[in-house]
């Protein structure tokens, strides 16, 4: 071969990306396309073509007959025996057929043979390169961008489209901009390698992930699940596959690092790694983080939780627009049903050790209940009972009960009153309970009547529906009679700033978190014994807190 046909095949491999045995095979083709072209009795002719030497031959195979059939392609045995004796029935023979000029012919049809096989073997190139890292994660280098999609140039010689749907609504593109992107679907047509990528799907997240972890990448921490809502926020639950490991601190990594380069890659999204769990319960508890659970009731047929949080804690669960409740049931695959308890229940709950591992179900038949009344309250609330007749009944201990109709005329009395002692509470928020002086309550009871009901686990304080506070029987058997002593002044009230996250600092203990309303406000803060209460400007309370040195 040529040293110039040689030096030029070789710049066209290296350009083009294709080994230099691909671009001789295109080559020859397209140098038998030529003589095909250039000789129309030669189109079913076996061609070879011969570059070995300094100038281009052509060379005819014939195979050896008894009885020519096709000229072009067969020759007789006495007639191939009289070039070569040693030939015989189906031996191949090869008679050199180089037309005048060739080079000159090939070099003016071959060019167009030359650009569409060399496309053709391109895109095949293209194609078994992508195939095998489909589903990874590629670099490239947005190119265009229009109403179809964004066109990313791959490395090394690639396209791919980004449509519409797979793009992040908060992230900004450019041109010539480097981006990382999730290769989703690797199709082959007509027109030659289709490459589909992706910002928005949640495998993306996983793959930055083993990029950046290495105990991910290992196998000794384990991804379990991912929810996503692109640009947003997403939820990772992680668990470790080896002892000894921390599979969230590996994912955060020292002061964050980890977790922050993942998050600059996706250009600010919140991202919640938390850990996995076998117990449902304990799982569907850890994906609604950062609100606090009180309880968690599954539904096994139905693949459903009941999830009861505190009052102040139901924002948070259920998130901005329920983005933390849609993105803990995508994360566990149950549906998930928040319900709030009230304050008083929770601490009166905490209190009388409801809540406990022994005692879980006495505390969700309790906050049920407390649920149950609040819903029966919402209800009662939406019946046309505004006129000031009704207002007056009802004040009056009678109700009304609307027919089929939508009206009725028939009164009846409240039911009676759950059996226990009525007591007013002192305005210091203490009472008087066989001998022994208890309190103090939340300030909303103070200078209030309120019920007592006792039992074998304990006293527990009723204000209406609202359970306010437990007490254990140790706290007030075998007391002994004693003076109510005079109200005592707050051991300290005092004015704080609400943080950011909506914590509130006392004596170097966070308290909260309040509604986000009050991020930034100040409030007013007041140790009662072992409560601390939160005012607003006003002087309304808002939250209560159980308070420990």
């Amino acid at each position: 071969m040529r040293s110039d046909l040689r030096a030029a095949m070789t710049q066209i491999a290296a350009d083009r990306g294709l080994s230099r045995e691909i671009v001789l095979e295109v080559l020859e083709n397209a140098l038998k396309a030529a003589y095909r072209r250039s000789n129309p009795a030669a189109q079913n002719q076996n061609v070879r073509i011969d570059m070995t030497g300094e100038d281009l031959k052509v060379f005819i195979k014939r195979t050896v007959v008894e009885d020519v059939e096709d000229e072009a392609t067969e020759i007789g045995l006495d007639e191939a025996r009289r070039i070569n004796p040693r030939l015989k029935l189906g031996d191949e023979y090869e008679i050199e057929n180089t037309p005048k000029d060739f080079g000159r012919i090939a070099a003016q049809t071959t060019k167009q043979v030359l650009l569409q096989g060399f496309r053709e073997r391109e895109r095949d190139h293209v194609f078994e390169q992508f195939v095998e890292r489909e589903n990874d994660i590629v670099n490239g280098t947005i190119q265009r961008i229009d109403s179809k999609g964004i066109t990313v140039e791959l490395e090394p010689r690639a396209e791919a489209l980004m449509p519409p749907q797979e793009q992040v609504p908060t992230e900004r593109y450019r041109m010539g901009q480097k981006i990382k992107v999730y290769l989703l679907e690797v199709q082959k047509n007509h027109r030659g390698p289709q490459l589909i990528v992706s910002r928005t799907h949640r495998n993306l997240l996983r793959r930055l992930f083993e990029i950046e972890v290495p105990e991910i990448y290992t196998g000794s921490v384990e991804i379990k699940s991912i929810a996503r809502e692109p640009g947003l926020r997403s939820k990772v639950a992680v668990a470790a596959r080896q002892e000894g490991v921390d599979p969230v601190g590996s994912c955060v990594g020292m002061r964050g690092v980890r977790i922050q380069n993942i998050v600059n890659e996706l250009y600010g999204e919140k991202i919640d790694v938390l850990p996995w769990d076998a117990d449902m319960a304990k799982y569907i508890a850890n994906a609604l983080s950062p609100a606090q659970v009180v309880k968690v009731e599954l539904d096994e047929a139905e693949k459903s939780a009941l999830v009861l949080v505190p009052q102040n804690q139901l924002s948070l669960a259920i998130g901005k627009e329920g983005q933390n409740a849609r993105l803990a049931a995508k994360l566990t695959g149950w549906r998930i049903d928040i319900k709030p308890v009230t304050a008083g229940a929770a601490v009166a709950a905490a209190s009388a050790g409801y809540g406990s591992s022994h005692d879980d179900d006495a505390f969700a038949r309790l906050a049920r209940a407390a649920l149950n009344r609040e819903r029966e309250r919402e209800e009662q609330a939406e019946q046309n009972l505004n006129s000031s007749f009704a207002k007056a009944a009802r004040a009056a201990g009678f109700t009304f009960n609307d027919d089929d109709n939508g009206s009725s005329d028939t009164a009846r009395e409240e039911p009676a009153a759950p059996e226990g002692n009525f007591i007013k509470v002192r305005k210091d928020g203490t009472f008087t309970y066989k001998g022994a002086t208890l309190g103090p309550l939340p300030p909303h009871v103070a200078d209030q009547t309120v019920q007592l009901v006792e039992n074998a686990r304990g006293l527990f304080v009723m204000m209406g529906d609202e359970m306010v506070r437990g007490f254990r029987r140790d706290e007030f058997e075998n007391a002994e009679e004693e003076e109510p002593e005079p109200p005592s002044e707050p051991v300290e009230r005092d004015s704080r700033k609400v943080r950011k996250d909506g914590m509130v600092v006392f004596r170097n203990q966070s308290f909260g978190p309040l509604d986000d309303r009050y991020i930034g406000q100040t409030v007013e803060v007041e140790l009662n014994g072992d409560h601390l209460d939160v005012f607003d400007a006003e002087g309304a309370l808002l939250d209560s807190f159980l308070y420990a040195e």
